[in-house]
């Protein structure tokens, strides 16, 4: 019963994270996204997770669920860079 109570926690948590980023200017394209953001760095923005990696980081432009973004509207919508330097 609790990884139940557990996993709808995490669930509650993604739909939130997701909610916020509703308002977010993603791209496909990583070109499109300099030009939209070009005093900023962009970004590899995982969805799901709201964790972002940089240019050369090993997931950057790797993950199933993701997309471009500029790092400071990342960040205004509740996303964080990775811990982890990957």
């Amino acid at each position: 019963m609790r990884s139940i109570a557990r996993f709808l926690a995490g669930l509650v948590v993604g739909i939130s994270l997701a909610a916020a980023a509703v308002g977010l200017a993603t791209f496909s394209d990583e070109s499109v996204a300099k030009r939209h953001c070009p005093a900023d760095t962009v970004v590899w923005l995982n969805l799901p997770t709201m964790i972002w990696h940089y240019k050369g980081q090993r997931w950057y432009g790797m993950t199933q669920h993701g997309a471009f973004a500029c790092e400071k509207e990342a960040a205004a919508n509740g996303a964080r860079a990775t811990r982890n330097g990957q």
